[in-house]
Parts: C-alpha cells; sequence; structure tokens
C-alpha cells in the first residue's frame, strides 16, 4: 500500500453472525479486508441475535442497535432499525456496502435508498425462492436500485436476470475452507452438515440410511435445532422407530467440524432448497465424495455426476440409497471419488475468492 493513499472505509452488513453458511462466509470476508492495511472495516450487526460466533479480527469495528428488537412490537422494532442502519452507514460513510440475505437485503437497501452510497447484495438462499407477497415486491422494486448483484452459481443468475432489470451481476461462489488432513483413522462413517431443519431433510435421509445393507456403518449429522423450528427430538423418534436408533448420531453444534470431515468416509447432503452449500465443499475438501440431491442451485455447480460423487434428483430416496449403497460395497471408489473431490474444489480456494469479492465490490 502507498504510505500516501487514504485508507477506504467499507461495510458489511448482516442480521447475524450465528453458526450457520451465510454467516461463516461473511465473517471470512471480514477477515480477508480486516487484513489489507488500505481498509478500514466495519461491521453492522443488526438482527434479532446480535453475538458472534465465529471469530474475526479485532481491527474490525462492530456497530449494534442499542435497543432490542421486540417481536410483539415488530413494526416498531422494524422501523428503529431502519433509521439505525441508514444513520450508522452514513456516519461510516463507506466506498462500498455489502449485504447478506435475501430477507434482509431489502431492508438494507430502503434504508439507505437515495444516499447514493453504492450497496452491493447477495441472496444466500435458494434463488427462485417465494419470500411472500410483500417481501416479493420490496425485491422487485429494490434490487434494481443496487449497485450491483452478486449471484452464488450461474443458474442463480440466470434466474435473477428474469426476475431483475440489472446489468451489474457478478456470480461469485463462496470461498471453501480447505480441510487439511490429520491422520485421524476414516471410521465407516456417512456424515451430514447442516442445522435441524426441515428443508434439510435429514429426516429423509435417516430414513435413506435405514434402508441400507450396512450394519457396521453409522449415520452422524451435524448441527442444531433452528428457525424455532424442534426437529431433533422428532428425528430421534423417528431413527427410533426405523430401528437404526444405536446407528444414527445427533453430534449437535460443533466448533471442530474438522474432525468430522476427517473421520468420515462419505457425504450425503439431502437438503431440498439450497445457495450454496458451503458443507459440501468442505467435504470435497476433506477428499469425501459426495452424495446429494440436485436442489435447484449449489450443488450441481460442486458435484460432477459419476465423477466425484452423485447428484441424485430431488427426492428420489431410492436412488439416493443405490448410490450411497454402491460407495459403501466398493470402498475403492470411495477413494477414488475423495481424490477427485478435493482436487477440484480448490477453485473455491478462499483468497482467490475473497478477491473476486474485492474486485467487484471495490473496483467495480
Amino acid at each position: 500500500m502507498n504510505q500516501n493513499q487514504p485508507i477506504k472505509d467499507i461495510c458489511f452488513v448482516i442480521h447475524s453472525l450465528q453458526a450457520g453458511g451465510m454467516e461463516r462466509v461473511m465473517s471470512e470476508l471480514l477477515n480477508f479486508f480486516a487484513a489489507k492495511k488500505e481498509y478500514r472495516v466495519h461491521l453492522v450487526l443488526y438482527g434479532i441475535k446480535r453475538d458472534v460466533f465465529y471469530t474475526i479480527a479485532d481491527n474490525i469495528k462492530i456497530y449494534r442497535p442499542d435497543f432490542t428488537f421486540d417481536n410483539a412490537k415488530r413494526l416498531k422494532s422494524t422501523i428503529k432499525t431502519h433509521f439505525f442502519l441508514r444513520s450508522t452507514i452514513k456516519k461510516i460513510n463507506p466506498i462500498s456496502v455489502l449485504s447478506f440475505g435475501e430477507r434482509w437485503n431489502s431492508m438494507v437497501l430502503l434504508a439507505l435508498y437515495g444516499t447514493k452510497i453504492p450497496v452491493y447484495v447477495s441472496d444466500r438462499a435458494q434463488p427462485d425462492k417465494s419470500l411472500g407477497k410483500v417481501h416479493n415486491l420490496l425485491r422487485a422494486f429494490l434490487y434494481p436500485k443496487a449497485t450491483g448483484i452478486i449471484a452464488q452459481t450461474q443458474k442463480a443468475e440466470d434466474i435473477f436476470k428474469r426476475m431483475y432489470p440489472h446489468n451489474n451481476f457478478k456470480v461469485i461462489g463462496n470461498p471453501i475452507r480447505q480441510i487439511e488432513s490429520t491422520g485421524e483413522v476414516r471410521e465407516n462413517v456417512i456424515l451430514m452438515v447442516g442445522r435441524y431443519i426441515k428443508s434439510k431433510q435429514q429426516d429423509v435421509l435417516i430414513e435413506i440410511f435405514s434402508k441400507l445393507n450396512a450394519p457396521d456403518w453409522k449415520l452422524v449429522l451435524v448441527g442444531y435445532d433452528h428457525l424455532k423450528q424442534k426437529n431433533q427430538h422428532q428425528w430421534e423418534a423417528l431413527a427410533k422407530q426405523l430401528k437404526v436408533s444405536d446407528r444414527v448420531v445427533f453430534a449437535g453444534k460443533q466448533e471442530d467440524v474438522e474432525h468430522y470431515y476427517n473421520t468420515s468416509k462419505i457425504f450425503a447432503f439431502s437438503s431440498a432448497s439450497e445457495g450454496f452449500p458451503n458443507v459440501i465443499g468442505e467435504a470435497m475438501s476433506a477428499q469425501l465424495p459426495v452424495v446429494a440431491f440436485d436442489c435447484i442451485a449449489g450443488p450441481s455447480d460442486l458435484v460432477i455426476d459419476s465423477i466425484n460423487g452423485f447428484l441424485i434428483p430431488l427426492n428420489n430416496k431410492e436412488l439416493f440409497a443405490e448410490k450411497l449403497q454402491f460407495l459403501i460395497d466398493n470402498p475403492w471408489e470411495i477413494e477414488s471419488m475423495g481424490k477427485k473431490s478435493k482436487a477440484f474444489i480448490t477453485q473455491f480456494e478462499m483468497n482467490y475468492i475473497c478477491t473476486e469479492f474485492e474486485n467487484f465490490i471495490v473496483s467495480n
């Protein structure tokens, strides 16, 4: 950096930094920019839960509302949040704002409407997912006002181009953490990582697992109840009903997910709705073959069918079970596909993807 070059203020806006794929990507972008001397990094956390799960650099300045978001007085709290966002970001006066979250980007765009502060937005979920009449109308009006729109996959960009009249789209996949081998012994484990929410369909995976001829294998589910859904108890009951409760492990929330990647043999992903599934990329980095439902966006950008895993038509449980059984019965295929997974995922290396973000939101 040129010593005479002024430091640039850049602002990242997100409702939460709780455990989750979107939140992890945001934390990694924050750390990438914070490590560069030419930037002063600001983080605005404005959702209901404002604690930080991920480790972020000490030189990042964090802003939180000085009031609690009261769901019982939702309209009042939303209006207060709107003015908090507007006043806080105007004081920061950044060269650029990056906002994450399909339900939240509209609030940020509305709060900064008319300020001339460049705002870049990125949805982090299924691109054609309806958010309800009000949210859909807000997005239709506000997204064209954004300086730029970031899509996670080519399929997502194609959908967004049909939805929003805009000429500044950019496809940027997620930065994938490279999972280094720890030399731990791999066990007969099928792993899934994801919050225990209905769209992830761990119950479907438990049902599929119960049909396998694999008495010495376990299904390990890393995750936790979320979105006020209390699914773990029901899914534990389902495993018991299907007589596999002794082989289905609910591992809960884990900070050391690497241990699970490094001690498993197959990664299974039963989600029905995605934006860009980070956990698939991490599993591939850990040299695991992946069996995944081919939901609308995400898995098909990572899994090359029959090369580094298998893409299954959505909710074809029979074929999903068939491919898992194939891998279980052919351990050399697990090893071969796993090596191809690791080789493929290097294109989503952290610094490369973060630089793509930098080039778009700073140099654009």
